[in-house]
């Protein structure tokens, strides 16, 4: 369990590694001083073999933020490059990066100046100020309504960077190219370390350039940097950006000292406490891969007798935990009415054990107890659609999401988190090496997982009136009242088999001209009548 400390600072404890001061630590349970002292030394000296058993290994406790102490900058050949001249702080990069690798800054003009200026370096200053870009958005519209313009800085920690390229992917993605992958040589780590050494010296982003009305703006506020990087997940991995994000709008809503963390055993816990690594700021506890629920009810009801009421208390995990095994651990507690949320990593497949098909997995697709042959041609029954089930438990706020459509997911969450009552966020995360994608191409796919109908986005909110039709809403789906969307641009339709045919785990179902299979036909019958009910149901049809 993560252990939260009153004075963590990330870059206190950088200084800490640098320095030498152990000072300004303290904890509840576990003596935090002695743990960066003793343990983080020797495993980032590799003599981890030296450390003696103490009662919190056997208790399986590692203190808040210790990810933050990680390095995996010599994990991948290559890093972004940023180019200000492109950057129009859209902050997408910052937001969709899975390791907090990439972060933005708005620093007010005269304050940047006088930091640059200290630099003695001519090379570093030149560098530091490469690193901000004069926005429209931060520098533009604030000089003309006679505000302090802000520099906006986009930087990357070489640490926590594993050059999944995510990042430039999602740039590309919308036009602006600001930022490329390069090649690392000799200098490069060490002059991008200056530059994060550089950001944390800065001030905060000052609150006057935070829009709370647009939702990807709450990465600017360190409050919202509750996942410090230093995870094991793979590269661009759609499970951590969704953690991240999700962790962003909790704490710059509510504060790190209102939420807590039920994690049900999956590779979100494997990622998230490779000991001693911990890359939470909030407390979280693992319960076993099938009671997390259950776990949590009765944390809410001891919070309820300690008058925490107002503490915000979620379960996280994937499809195999939630649909499958812990399905009937789910279902009580959405029967229960506590408030206790729900967020659900929807891979399709068991991951942490090697990919297994689960309820959760699409018809058609090749996983392991599903292979494709001869016999029997990838798993043959149909995809449980949890959204659905959900909506039918009393009183049940629902919202299926994806973190490639920022609005949208930060919505669910936060209407999610201000309701009286049990809600479950159901969220599309890419599985890399299970559904056969590129590192670099999970905002990509789970955007075109809506696009295709293999995952439509929705709300239900119980709040907005007692029908479905009051209550469900499809925005954020293109074409909403169309069986497909059509991209205007170039008239292609999008439908299950565009999608089938960017991943591996659907590839044995084409034929060498490329035709579907019968068990993929099914497939896109069975997501087609499935966005059919949710049209009927939201009054669409």
């Amino acid at each position: 369990m993560g252990v939260t400390t009153n004075t963590f600072d990330p870059t206190a404890i950088t200084k800490t590694k640098q320095n030498g001061d152990s000072n300004g630590y303290s904890a509840d349970i576990i003596d935090v001083q002695d743990f960066f002292e003793n343990v983080m030394l020797e495993y980032n000296q590799g003599a981890d073999d030296n450390l003696p058993a103490d009662k919190n290994v056997a208790r399986s406790t590692i203190p808040v933020g210790t990810g933050v102490l990680r390095d995996f900058s010599y994990i991948a050949p290559e890093i972004p490059e940023f180019i200000n001249e492109n950057c129009v702080g859209c902050m997408t990069c910052v937001n969709e990066c899975p390791d907090t690798a990439i972060l933005g800054k708005v620093v007010e003009q005269p304050v940047l100046e006088q930091e640059i200026s200290l630099i003695e370096n001519p090379n570093e200053a030149n560098f530091m100020q490469a690193q901000f870009a004069q926005t429209n958005k931060f520098f533009n519209v604030p000089q003309k309504r006679g505000k302090t313009p802000g520099m906006f800085g986009i930087f990357v920690d070489p640490t926590k960077c594993k050059g999944c390229a995510e990042c430039v992917e999602a740039c590309e993605d919308l036009g602006y190219n600001a930022l490329k992958m390069i090649q690392k040589e000799d200098t490069t780590v060490p002059v991008y370390q200056k530059s994060i050494d550089f950001f944390r010296r800065l001030p905060p982003t000052p609150q006057a350039f935070i829009n709370d009305k647009v939702a990807v703006d709450m990465m600017l506020s360190e409050q919202s940097m509750l996942f410090v990087g230093g995870a094991g997940s793979c590269a661009g991995c759609g499970e951590a950006t969704v953690i991240r994000m999700w962790l962003a709008a909790l704490g710059y809503v509510y504060g790190r000292e209102n939420i807590g963390i039920v994690a049900s055993t999956g590779c979100n816990t494997v990622y998230g406490s490779t000991y001693p690594f911990n890359p939470y700021l909030v407390p979280w506890t693992n319960s076993l891969f099938e009671n997390g629920p259950a776990d949590a009810i009765g944390i809410r009801l001891r919070w309820n007798q300690l008058g925490w009421q107002d503490k915000q208390l979620w379960v996280m995990g994937g499809d195999g935990a939630m649909l499958d095994i812990g399905f009937q651990s789910l279902s009580r507690l959405l029967a229960s009415g506590l408030n206790v949320k729900v967020l659900i990593l929807d891979t399709q497949v068991y991951s942490n054990t090697g990919g297994q098909s689960s309820t959760g997995t699409f018809t058609g697709q090749e996983t392991k107890m599903s292979q494709f042959g001869k016999a029997v041609p990838g798993k043959q029954e149909l995809r449980k659609e949890i959204g659905r089930i959900a909506m039918m438990h009393p009183n049940t706020f629902v919202a299926q999401t994806v973190a490639s459509i920022p609005n949208h997911f930060y919505k669910s969450i936060l209407e999610a988190a201000s309701f009286d009552g049990p809600a479950v966020i159901s969220t599309y995360t890419t599985c890399q090496p299970e559904h056969g994608v590129g590192d670099d191409m999970s905002r990509h796919q789970a955007k075109l997982a809506v696009e295709s109908r293999a995952f439509p986005v929705f709300i239900y909110d119980p709040r907005k009136g007692d029908t479905i039709r009051q209550r469900l809403s499809l925005q954020g789906n293109p074409a909403q009242k169309e069986d497909w969307y059509t991209v205007p641009k170039t008239g292609e339709t999008i439908d299950f088999y565009t999608f089938a045919r960017t991943e591996g785990r659907f590839a044995k179902q084409f034929d060498k001209e490329g035709n579907p299979s019968a068990a993929l036909q099914a497939a896109q019958a069975d997501r087609l009548s499935n966005w059919h009910m949710l049209q009927e149901m939201a009054g669409l049809r």
